[in-house]
């Protein structure tokens, strides 16, 4: 963090987060506080900030109590008062038990979002802590929870860290409101309803979930009813089935309301807005961030703002449909972009910090080449349910014209201050391979990829094939392996050419369902002879709301209610780790005694034979 910038901006250009930052505003009242489980960069990739200065914008009075104390007498909560319209919970950017412990359930080295990387400033479960503590100081002022952890733990879903069905966070919480997704259209609707009807939260607000006692419900013929969390409870399967219609619903165009009984009350789910429009996602973007920690943290390095201080977000949204992963479930799996001039605006405002150097980090979002990127007849997607647009098959229907992309890098690369922008978010080469028969649209993607590998790689291209067995792809919903070869022929045909010395970086999951060792054991031999010395591999996390945790934890396929194989208990997972590493000596014994047992000596001979 720079501090020259912190100090020549007034404390007043970030929103308050003390009593005495208040009073500088010359406010005595706050109309919304939020809590919020990272610490305070203004920043659009920081959601408590989004929304604090979306809420700022509606001319609303706001502060942010970022990293609040659970554990003393609690004046962190007290110390702004009541607000008028509600108190705001947003756990972080991620879901804290991922991010505090590692897939072994270890305590991670450090916290990205907190001050030097400290990991006691944030409780478990931040949704419940903070609120559990806000109804109790101040029960009368409704608490409405939002952000990844809310959004994905909005129904009965499986914990891994206590290794239990949990039941909606609104339950464990005792949260009034949650709003799931991106918040922008929520939130200002929200704050636009309890302005006409203070005091009364809306039951009926897209985007939210809420909770009503058995008695008072009333069904509508067209709700989603999902099985009780006591019937998931007792039966895993109806947990895998629950869970197919929940992701179904979430990448509709227009979903359906869901409602799921528990104990004696029910979760009601209202249906998501449709997608923000490029204007509306451009306002969310423009709005004044300063781009900067808050200045209480002089003097501190925050990991996760060292990382993006100097990238750009293009789009939001993912059509990708990865098994494992949460993007679509939070943000969706349509594309919604940024426009041109709202991108340019952001890029010069980064030239502008005294301590950019003219090197962008990364023009990218979820995937790095979805930008702009849509259905042909839109239509159709309006009526489609399936998760992944591009899995097992590219969708004919989908337009994966990366010409708009290409635009949008030579137009930054054209601006004053910038020596180089790079991509550092994962490349999709499964979009970059396929062929549509379009010829300018065809030769617009050989364009791309000519240029992403010749100007925008800082030495190493990220890409995920996640696995070499096409069986384990195929419950991934990733493209076969053969493309990752393909597409490494021309990444190294282009080096050569152009005579860089750029690395692919490949990235690998282990223990994922359907993973046997034996499947890990063919992974090394053939990441070995492709010259690779793994670095960036994890293993398989169980994360609330994707099927392959609900796979994981069920043992049946949420779409098949076919049984998966899962490696489960940490000896196996470990098993199947090793296996990554076994060019390093240490794991060479135990790699052996394992390829022995299972009866794959012809794999050692590949391994360590010359």
């Amino acid at each position: 963090m720079n501090m020259s910038e912190t100090r020549q901006r007034p404390l007043t250009d970030w929103l308050p987060t003390t009593k005495k930052e208040v009073e500088l505003r010359g406010w005595d009242e706050l109309d919304v506080i939020l809590f919020s489980g990272d610490a305070y960069v203004d920043h659009p990739s920081f959601g408590a900030a989004v929304i604090g200065r979306l809420l700022e914008a509606q001319g609303l009075r706001v502060a942010i109590v970022p990293q609040p104390n659970w554990r003393d007498d609690l004046r962190d909560f007290k110390k702004l008062g009541r607000p008028r319209l509600f108190f705001g919970v947003s756990p972080g950017c991620m879901d804290s038990m991922v991010n505090k412990y590692t897939a072994n359930k270890r305590l991670r080295s450090e916290d990205a979002y907190t001050p030097d990387g400290r990991h006691d400033l944030r409780p478990e479960y931040p949704s419940i802590v903070y609120t559990t503590i806000l109804k109790r100081l101040f029960p009368d002022v409704p608490v409405v929870l939002g952000g990844i952890e809310a959004s994905l733990r909005r129904l009965t879903h499986y914990d891994y860290w206590e290794d239990r069905l949990r039941p909606s966070v609104l339950v464990d919480s005792g949260a009034d409101l949650l709003i799931y997704g991106m918040g922008e259209k929520p939130v200002t609707e929200l704050v636009r309803r309890l302005e006409a009807t203070p005091g009364t939260l809306p039951h009926d607000l897209p985007q939210t979930a809420w909770m009503v006692g058995k008695t008072e419900f009333q069904p509508l013929d067209e709700d989603l009813q999902l099985f009780s969390h006591e019937e998931c409870m007792a039966d895993k399967k109806k947990q895998a089935q629950n869970f197919r219609h929940i992701e179904e619903e979430s990448n509709k165009y227009e979903a359906a309301r869901i409602c799921q009984a528990v104990g004696q009350r029910v979760v009601v789910v209202n249906p998501p807005y449709p997608p923000l429009t490029q204007g509306e996602l451009d306002q969310s973007f423009d709005l004044p961030y300063t781009r900067l920690p808050h200045p209480k943290y002089k003097g501190k390095r925050i990991p996760a703002y060292e990382m993006i201080k100097f990238s750009v977000n293009l789009h939001r949204g993912c059509f990708g449909g990865c098994a494992f992963c949460t993007i679509s479930a939070h943000q969706g799996k349509f594309i919604v972009s940024r426009s041109k001039e709202s991108i340019l605006k952001e890029v010069k405002a980064i030239t502008a910090l005294p301590d950019f150097k003219g090197y962008l980090s990364d023009l990218g979002g979820p995937s790095a080449n979805m930008y702009a990127m849509h259905g042909k007849d839109e239509s159709l997607c309006r009526r489609c349910k399936r998760p992944s647009c591009i899995h097992p098959k590219i969708c004919p229907n989908l337009n994966n014209d990366h010409r708009p992309l290409l635009d949008i890098y030579r137009a930054v690369d054209a601006l004053p201050g910038i020596k180089k922008s790079f991509i550092g978010s994962g490349v999709r080469y499964d979009l970059l391979l396929h062929r549509t028969g379009n010829a300018e649209i065809d030769n617009g993607t050989a364009c791309y990829t000519h240029e992403l590998i010749a100007r925008h790689v800082s030495g190493r291209l990220k890409v995920a094939p996640e696995h070499t067995s096409d069986q384990v792809l195929s419950l991934m919903r990733k493209p076969p392996f053969e493309q990752f070869y393909q597409f490494k022929r021309i990444f190294d045909r282009l080096n050569k050419e152009l005579n860089l010395r750029q690395q692919l970086i490949p990235y690998f999951i282990s223990s994922h369902p359907g993973c046997t060792e034996e499947d890990m054991a063919e992974l090394a031999v053939i990441t070995k002879q492709l010259d690779f010395h793994l670095e960036q591999v994890q293993d398989f996390t169980p994360t609330p709301m994707t099927v392959a945790t609900e796979t994981w934890y069920t043992g049946f396929h949420p779409y098949t209610l076919q049984p998966v194989f899962s490696a489960r208990s940490p000896r196996e997972k470990l098993a199947q780790r090793m296996f990554f590493f076994w060019y390093k000596p240490e794991e060479r014994r135990a790699i052996l005694a394992e390829l022995k047992r299972i009866g794959r000596n012809d794999l050692i001979r590949k391994l360590y034979v010359k």
